[in-house]
């Protein structure tokens, strides 16, 4: 009878591991649905392509129109059902011309926009304004709340084998259960066939020890070689400590607007020195003017769905828009200045010393030195940080690496010529010409 409790155990412990698999395990052979959009179709029922509708709207209308927002012109949703095709047709082609011929439609949409008149584009034919229309009439899409939990598939799903890695794991942690359990009635057995034989199993005898801690100190050396690395150890850390202040590598303050280097200077490529314009002639680089950044953001006042990311959503990134035209009094309807202006705080992050003197334009226009030399890789910047320690010790190793650009430039001719012999090399470094000085860099 405990032959049969111990393989009914067994029996338990092998269905329940089954069990545990096969519930647990059970999302590798999911599958989620895939919602369909009506209008993702590049074919209307109006017949106009909606693929090439949107690459002419990007190059041709982006500047001055939105669907679904008023910008310089109205929002250009529904167009298509407010005004006839052939209308349409002679208005973009060619607008002036319908104002002239008397059209009333024409003459009110002029009157209604301070008397501008739309660019004509003759070169676009009917198909292609067709296309246009296909792709502005799409209805805006609505966010859909998710209806269920996202399915994990491994990597190794669709293999040779066909067996994914959670499947195998799951039958690897299901064997070392079973053998767990084997091993855990084998000993509970033989320990009962021992008792029933009167079988006196072995004991292991205790010896009696020495505590660690009494050996410990009884040992003088072990205790003075200890007392001296906890002393140079404790050393070590307070200096490391006393070392860092001030120092303020990887700091990354929230802003009072969130401005993206990622995608300004990266996926935009901007210039750096079109908003940091001072870089090139003052020792400081400057804070951008807010209406350098009204330059583009007259015409921008939402960005493209493509830039949104699992961190920051499109509506995040269009709400900051909205912060930068409540800081310059900026009314998107009328497209024209209030007045009313709210200053922003910005944080700073690069700090030096008062001690210190650094000229930007030094180093930006005399040197050439790129912005990420020191800036870091700026254009991959979410978030700006600090990427350099700006130490002592930094600067006077790049000054002991980097070279003197002597080209073009007669002051550093005859000092470079008469250098080169004192030091025998072609290329004299920053060092070289004095950037070690003490007086340099402190005044």
């Amino acid at each position: 009878m405990k032959q049969v409790k111990h393989r009914n155990s067994a029996s338990k412990l092998l269905i329940l591991g089954t069990v545990f698999l096969f519930t647990f395990f059970n999302p590798v052979f999911a599958q989620d649905e895939v919602a369909v959009d009506p209008a993702a179709s590049t074919e209307t029922a109006s017949g106009g392509d909606v693929a090439k509708g949107e690459e002419l709207f990007k190059s041709l209308c982006a500047a001055c129109h939105k669907r679904y927002k008023k910008m310089t012109g109205p929002a250009l949703f529904g167009v298509a059902d407010k005004y006839e095709r052939e209308w349409l047709y002679a208005w973009i082609k060619n607008s002036a011309a319908l104002i002239a011929s008397g059209d009333a439609q024409a003459i009110a949409i002029y009157e209604e926009y301070n008397k501008t008149a739309m660019n004509a584009f003759p070169q676009l034919s009917n198909t292609d304004i067709d296309n246009i229309l296909a792709y502005v009439m799409v209805p805006k899409a609505e966010p859909v709340a998710a209806t269920g939990t996202a399915t994990a598939v491994s990597d190794s799903g669709s293999g040779g084998s066909g067996i994914s890695t959670n499947i195998l794991l799951a039958i690897l942690a299901l064997v070392f259960l079973m053998l767990m359990a084997v091993l855990f009635l084998v000993n509970n057995t033989l320990r009962r066939f021992a008792e029933a034989n009167n079988i006196e199993l072995p004991k292991q005898e205790e010896e009696a020890r020495t505590p660690i801690w009494k050996a410990f100190v009884q040992n003088q050396f072990l205790v003075l070689v200890t007392a001296i690395l906890l002393l140079l150890t404790s050393g070590y850390f307070v200096y490391g400590y006393f070392m860092q202040v001030g120092i303020d590598q990887g700091y990354a303050p929230i802003q009072p607007i969130h401005y993206s280097h990622k995608i300004h200077a990266g996926a935009n490529q901007i210039e750096c020195k079109y908003c940091h314009s001072s870089a090139r002639v003052s020792k400081h680089s400057g804070i951008p003017s807010l209406n350098v950044c009204m330059n583009c953001h007259k015409a921008i006042a939402e960005v493209a769905e493509t830039t949104a990311t699992e961190e920051y959503s499109k509506e995040f990134y269009d709400g900051e828009i909205q912060k930068l035209y409540k800081a310059v009094g900026w009314d998107e309807d009328s497209q024209a200045y209030t007045g009313e202006t709210e200053p922003v705080k910005w944080v700073r992050i690069h700090n030096l010393p008062d001690f210190a003197y650094f000229n930007h334009s030094q180093h930006v226009s005399v040197a050439g030195i790129e912005c990420q030399k020191c800036h870091g890789p700026v254009e991959e910047m979410e978030i700006m940080y600090q990427h350099a320690p700006l130490t002592m010790g930094w600067c006077i190793n790049c000054h002991r690496e980097t070279n003197i650009k002597v080209a073009d430039n007669e002051y550093y001719e005859k000092i470079h010529k008469e250098l080169s012999k004192k030091y025998g090399v072609d290329q004299l470094t920053a060092a070289q010409m004095g950037g070690l000085e003490c007086g340099k860099c402190h005044y």
